[in-house]
């Protein structure tokens, strides 16, 4: 079964992907802060990381790589950005850039595009000999238009730019790089924003959707043809026969629907 390493699987959408890999049986290896205290399945290794710090996430590449049998695929779920959603009672995630808070920009760049581009290049590096690897960021299809705030859709354009030209660089070498779109996740801050009115949870996903997702696109014999792209989870989903924990599919996001505004 293919190895998998996980980071910022303490919670949200990454601890969904490697609670979805340890259920398919896949051999996973997981980071975040506090990965200790995660509920995950016993099989799924723990690796205490702040992927802000690139000394603590070499640390945890060179432990995957102690353990012996590679690394196939890479999830980049590291992300601060959506900590703090709401504050003071306030739900600020869509306030004007000159009223957002610092802390924000921080979680979505430092802790979320550079921790990426980091944990990259030690797994390119560990995939290079065998030709073969997965790597997955969380983009958004629609970074070109405001959706959100200002520092979101710099950041998501931002990843999805770095896909397109990692892609470009690896597929000589048989790697493939995805942006993974998800479409709205039932991770505690959403759950927590939506207790706001926040958000309609009508067409969610769960976090371990993401996961077999993403179990399904390695899987898939033509999924270097993807390597670059923006691919909608829900879309590939229904391509490739994924359904969700409750057995539902959940509905496509509609690309017209984002056309630059």
């Amino acid at each position: 079964m293919p190895t998998a390493l996980v980071t910022g699987a303490s919670r949200g959408i990454g601890r969904g992907v490697a609670t979805s890999f340890a259920d398919a049986g896949w051999r996973v290896f997981t980071t975040g802060r506090t990965i200790a205290l995660a509920e995950l399945p016993p099989a799924v290794a723990r690796i205490t990381c702040d992927h802000a710090d690139d000394a603590q996430t070499l640390r945890a590449f060179d432990e995957v790589a102690a353990a012996g049998g590679g690394l196939d695929v890479l999830v980049n779920g590291a992300w601060g950005g959506y900590e703090q959603m709401v504050e003071d009672g306030a739900f600020t995630w869509a306030d004007p850039f000159w009223t957002q808070p610092a802390h924000r920009w921080t979680g979505m760049f430092d802790a979320g595009v550079r921790a990426a581009f980091i944990a990259s290049q030690h797994a390119a590096r560990r995939m290079l000999s065998v030709r073969r690897g997965l790597i997955v960021h969380l983009g958004f299809w629609a970074a070109q238009r405001h959706l959100g705030n200002a520092i979101y859709g710099a950041a998501k354009a931002a990843t999805n730019k770095l896909v397109a030209d990692m892609a470009h660089e690896l597929r000589p070498h048989g790697i493939a790089v995805v942006s993974l779109y998800p479409g709205l996740v039932r991770t505690e801050s959403v759950l927590a924003a939506a207790a706001q009115g926040a958000f309609d949870l009508a067409n969610s996903e769960s976090p371990e959707f993401i996961g077999r997702v993403i179990a399904a696109l390695y899987a898939d014999p033509q999924l270097m043809r993807r390597s670059g792209q923006v691919v909608v989870a829900a879309a590939a989903a229904r391509e490739l026969g994924v359904v969700d924990i409750d057995g539902k599919s959940p509905e496509p996001v509609r690309l017209d629907a984002f056309v630059a505004q």
